[in-house]
C-alpha cells in the first residue's frame, strides 16, 4: 500500500497515529468514566429536563433563523466579486473566529439595558438581555456563519450554465432560485444546517455573557454541564453524553451531504 506512486513516507504514520489518539482518547476516557447505570435516571431529573428543554427550544428556533437569513446571504455572497466579496466574507467570518465571550459582550453592549439599541427597546418595554431571546440571538450570531460559508462554497464550486439558460428562456429570478439554485445546493444546505445546529447546541461563552444562566429560561445543556461539573460530576457526564450523541448525528449528516455532492 505504501509503495504506490505518490504515497506518503512511512514516518507520516507516526504523526497520523498521534493525531488520532489526541482526538479520540479524550472521548474514550469520558465514555469509560460515564456512570452508565445512572444515566437514564439522571436524564429524567428536573435539572436535566430543564436544560434539555431550553436547549431544544432555542436551538430549533435559532436553526430556523439561520436558514431563513443565511440562505439569502449565501446566495448574495456567491454573486459578489472583487473587493465587495472580500469585505462581506470577512464580516461573515469574524463571528466564527471571535472568542465566544467577546461575542456575548458585543451583543450585551448592543442590546443590554442602557446600551446602543437596548435602551431604545427598553423604552418600548422590550428587554432582551438575560432572556431566552438573548439565548437565540447568541446562538444565531455564532452559528449562522457556518451555514453561510458552507453554502457559499457550494454555490461557487457548482456554478453551471443552468441558471443562464433558464434566464434566457424567460424564467424569473425567483423561479431560477427555487427550481435551479436551491436544488443544486440542497446537500450543502443539509450539512450546513446540521453544523449550525450543532454550534447552537454547544454554544457556551456568548450565552453565559449575554443571557446568563437562569434555570428553565436561559440555562442550556452546556451551561448546566459547567455548573454541575463540581457539585455533581455524574450529571455533567450524562448531559455531555447527550451532546456527544447529537454531535455524532451531525457528523453523519455532514458526511452524507459530502457523499451526495461528490456523487
Amino acid at each position: 500500500m505504501w509503495r504506490t506512486a505518490g504515497a506518503p513516507p512511512r514516518w507520516i504514520l507516526i504523526g497520523a497515529a498521534l493525531a488520532i489518539l489526541a482526538l479520540a482518547l479524550p472521548i474514550v476516557g469520558m465514555l469509560i468514566d460515564m456512570p452508565w447505570a445512572d444515566v437514564p435516571g439522571i436524564l429524567i431529573s428536573d435539572t436535566a429536563l430543564a436544560a434539555l428543554g431550553v436547549s431544544l427550544r432555542t436551538v430549533t428556533i435559532s436553526t430556523i433563523i439561520c436558514v431563513l437569513l443565511g440562505v439569502p446571504l449565501a446566495v448574495y455572497m456567491s454573486r459578489l466579486t472583487g473587493r465587495a466579496a472580500e469585505l462581506v466574507r470577512v464580516a461573515v467570518t469574524i463571528p466564527m473566529v471571535l472568542p465566544p465571550v467577546v461575542a456575548g459582550l458585543a451583543l450585551l453592549s448592543t442590546f443590554g439595558k442602557r446600551k446602543l439599541l437596548g435602551e431604545q427597546l427598553s423604552v418600548l418595554g422590550i428587554d432582551i438581555a438575560f432572556t431566552s431571546t438573548a439565548v437565540v440571538m447568541a446562538q444565531v450570531f455564532v452559528a449562522m456563519p457556518f451555514l453561510v460559508t458552507s453554502l457559499e462554497a457550494a454555490l461557487r464550486s457548482n456554478r453551471t450554465s443552468h441558471a443562464q439558460i433558464a434566464a434566457t428562456l424567460g424564467a424569473s429570478p425567483t423561479h431560477i432560485l427555487v427550481h435551479v439554485t436551491l436544488p443544486m445546493m440542497l446537500p450543502a444546505l443539509v450539512s450546513g444546517t446540521a453544523l449550525s445546529a450543532a454550534r447552537c447546541l454547544g454554544e457556551f461563552g456568548a450565552t453565559l455573557t449575554f443571557a446568563g444562566s437562569l434555570e428553565g429560561t436561559t440555562r442550556t445543556i452546556p451551561l448546566a454541564i459547567y455548573l454541575q461539573r463540581e457539585v455533581d460530576p455524574d450529571t455533567a457526564l450524562a448531559l455531555s453524553l447527550v451532546l456527544l450523541v447529537l454531535a455524532f448525528l451531525v457528523v453523519s449528516l455532514t458526511a452524507g451531504g459530502r457523499r451526495v455532492r461528490t456523487a
